[in-house]
């Protein structure tokens, strides 16, 4: 019997050896060539389709919705290509997003300027863009906003002194992003066009 250099013998069909450390199954590149690729085609369809989706729940800036995107593992060049296509027809535009924002927001959450701006900042709207929506906020509506916020508030705090009450709703407006002195100013005429007695003149100023 003729036998081969390792003891084993010729064409008795033994398996060679494999290396310890070879990956079960088989090599990495061939497990990596198994997995399922994503097209490029799936990848443009799966980013229209994520950002009619999101469109269809709320106007979005783009780039909340570049976001969104990437969080769904689409390389950034199709993203970018895809919400280009987006702002090309008009369906994506920060400027018109922003003014609507601004209107909605102050209009239903009794909003300041101040946190108008942060929150448009802080959807990824450029400066210029932020400062163009907040011009069209219209004074008068700002302060009409404030005293009606003032208004409510004050009729839960019929047993708080003068000091209390300027505290508490002076904080509630600066909160809600409008400057001190507006809130300072709102509050004084509404507590005493409430009937209460003028505050103290020290508290009238920050």
């Amino acid at each position: 019997m003729q036998m081969n250099r390792d003891g084993t013998r010729r064409g008795s069909g033994a398996r060679s050896r494999v290396p310890d450390d070879a990956p079960p199954g088989g090599s990495s590149d061939a497990a990596d060539d198994a997995k399922p690729r994503r097209k490029p085609d799936d990848a443009e369809q799966l980013a229209r389709d994520t950002v009619y989706r999101l469109l269809a729940a709320r106007a979005r800036s783009c780039s909340e919705l570049r976001q969104a995107l990437l969080r769904k593992e689409i390389d950034e060049d199709v993203a970018d290509a895809v919400l280009q296509k987006f702002v090309d027809a008009g369906l994506v535009d920060d400027a018109s997003f922003a003014e609507e924002w601004v209107h909605s927001r102050q209009r239903y959450q009794g909003l300041g300027r101040k946190a108008l701006g942060f929150e448009l900042r802080r959807k990824g709207v450029e400066e210029h863009v932020v400062e163009a929506a907040l011009s069209t906020v219209d004074g008068d509506a700002e302060v009409e906003q404030a005293r009606e916020l003032v208004q409510r508030k004050l009729r839960t705090m019929a047993n708080l002194d003068h000091a209390a009450k300027m505290r508490r709703m002076v904080g509630m407006l600066t909160r809600k992003g409008y400057s001190e002195g507006l809130a300072f100013r709102v509050v004084r005429e509404e507590i005493e066009r409430s009937g209460a007695d003028v505050p103290d003149p020290d508290l009238e100023s920050p």
